[in-house]
C-alpha cells in the first residue's frame, strides 16, 4: 500500500500535473508549444480528422447515393488522411535518421523515428494498400451490405494505426512538458480515436438495436478500452470525459452538416426517396460513463490489486452501471417522434434502400436477443477485460517520451 504522501503525489499526477523537470530529459524541458515536436502531432491530428470525416461521409454517400465510382470526395478525404499520416511519419524518420534529430527515437532496420511516427507509417501503408483491394472487392462483389468486410478490415487497421500514431506522438510531446502543455491536442485526438471505434460497430449499434444483449456486449468490448486508455494516459484533468465530449461534437457536426447538401440515389432499387445526404445515427452518450470512469481513475491508486484486475472490475462495473440505463432510455427517445428534428435526426438516418414502415420506430431482435442476466454478465466480462487492456496500455503511454 502507498503511504499518504505517495497517494497525494499520485492524485496530483492524475489531476493533470506532469513529471517534474528534474526527472525529464534536459532537452525536453526546453520545448514550448511552438517547438518542433508540436507540429508533427498537429499534422497527424489533421490526418486523423480527414480520415474520420471521410469515413462518416462515405457511409452517408453509400446510403444516400450508392456506389458510383471509387473516386468520390469521401474516399479522397479518407486516403488523403492516410497520405498525410505516412508523409509526416516518413519526414520524421528522415529527420531522425539522417539529421540526428530526436535522440530518443526508436530504431527499426537501421532507420530512426519517434514511435508514433512508425505506427503512423504502418497505418498509412495498410490504408493505401486497402484502396485498390477495396475497389476490386466492389467490382467483384458489388455494394457492401456490411461495414466490416475484408478490405474494410484492412482499412480499419490502417485507420487505427494513424489514430494511435497521432496519440503516441502527442503523448510523447505532452509527457516531456513541465507545464502540462499538449493536453488539449491529446484530448482532441482521443475523441477521434473514440469516433473510429464507434464507426466500426455501427451495424451493431443502430438505435433500433439498443435494447439487445449483443449491443451492450459489443459496446462493453469496444468503449471501456478506449476511455480507460485515454483516462489513464492523459496528463490533464478529466481526459476521458473531455475526449467523449469531442467524440459527441464530431459526430454531431456530421449529423448537422451532411443533410445541408442536396443528393439523390443513383443505384436501384430505390424504396426511400431522398433529396439530401443521409446523416449517421446519433451517437451513444459516452460522456456519462466516461465521467464516472474518470472519477474512479482519480480515486483508485494506480492499478493495484491482482495486476490491475480489481481496478478493471471497478471500471467495467461503473461503465455498465451508467451506460446501460442512460443508453436504454435514450434509445427509446431516438425512436420517438421527439427525435424527429435536425438536432437528433431520428427520422433522417434511413437509406434509399429502406422502405417506409412502422419498423423504423420499433426495437429489433429484443425478443430473440434480450438484455438478461446472461448477456449482462458477458457484458461485464468484456467491459472488465477491455478496461484492463486500457489500464495497461494507458499506463505504458504515460511513460512514452519517444
Amino acid at each position: 500500500m502507498l503511504d499518504t504522501g505517495e497517494r497525494e503525489s499520485y492524485k496530483a499526477e492524475m489531476d493533470g500535473n506532469v513529471l517534474p523537470a528534474e526527472i525529464l530529459p534536459k532537452e525536453s524541458t526546453e520545448r514550448t508549444s511552438g517547438g518542433p515536436a508540436f507540429w508533427p502531432g498537429l499534422l497527424l491530428a489533421l490526418a486523423a480528422t480527414s480520415i474520420t470525416v471521410g469515413i462518416l461521409w462515405d457511409i452517408s454517400w453509400h446510403t444516400t447515393i450508392g456506389r458510383d465510382t471509387f473516386w468520390t470526395p469521401a474516399h479522397m478525404a479518407i486516403y488523403l488522411g492516410g497520405t498525410i499520416g505516412g508523409c509526416v511519419g516518413g519526414w520524421l524518420a528522415i529527420q531522425s535518421t539522417f539529421f540526428g534529430e530526436g535522440r530518443n527515437a526508436v530504431t527499426v532496420l537501421g532507420a530512426r523515428a519517434p514511435l508514433g511516427a512508425w505506427v503512423a507509417i504502418w497505418g498509412a501503408v495498410a490504408m493505401l494498400t486497402s484502396a485498390p483491394f477495396d475497389n476490386w472487392w466492389h467490382n467483384a462483389y458489388g455494394l457492401d451490405v456490411r461495414i466490416i468486410s475484408v478490405p474494410h478490415a484492412l482499412l480499419g487497421l490502417g485507420m487505427l494505426g494513424i489514430s494511435l500514431g497521432a496519440l503516441l506522438l502527442t503523448l510523447s510531446w505532452q509527457n516531456q512538458q513541465q507545464d502540462g502543455a499538449g493536453g488539449g491536442l491529446f484530448v482532441y485526438v482521443g475523441g477521434v480515436f473514440v469516433v473510429l471505434g464507434a464507426v466500426f460497430i455501427m451495424e451493431y449499434s443502430w438505435p433500433n438495436m439498443q435494447h439487445t444483449g449483443r449491443f451492450f456486449e459489443v459496446a462493453a468490448l469496444t468503449f471501456p478500452f478506449r476511455l480507460v486508455t485515454l483516462g489513464r494516459a492523459g496528463r490533464i484533468s478529466w481526459p476521458a470525459t473531455r475526449s467523449a465530449a469531442v467524440f459527441l461534437l464530431i459526430y454531431g457536426l456530421m449529423i448537422w452538416i451532411l443533410p445541408l447538401f442536396p443528393a439523390e440515389p443513383k443505384l436501384a432499387p430505390i424504396y426511400n426517396k431522398l433529396t439530401h445526404m443521409v446523416p449517421p445515427p446519433f451517437p451513444v452518450l459516452l460522456i456519462f460513463p466516461a465521467l464516472a470512469m474518470d472519477l474512479v481513475l482519480r480515486r483508485r491508486v494506480k492499478d493495484q490489486g491482482w495486476g490491475g484486475w480489481l481496478t478493471a472490475m471497478a471500471l467495467g462495473t461503473v461503465f455498465l452501471a451508467v451506460f446501460i440505463p442512460v443508453q436504454w432510455f435514450f434509445a427509446e427517445f431516438l425512436l420517438s417522434p421527439g427525435s424527429h428534428n435536425w438536432f437528433f435526426a431520428g427520422d433522417r438516418i434511413w437509406s434509399y434502400g429502406s422502405s417506409p414502415g412502422s419498423y423504423r420506430m420499433e426495437f429489433w431482435d429484443w425478443k430473440s436477443d434480450p438484455l438478461n442476466f446472461k448477456s449482462a454478465g458477458w457484458s461485464w466480462v468484456w467491459a472488465t477485460a477491455s478496461a484492463w487492456v486500457g489500464l495497461r496500455l494507458g499506463g505504458w503511454m504515460r511513460k512514452v517520451q519517444r
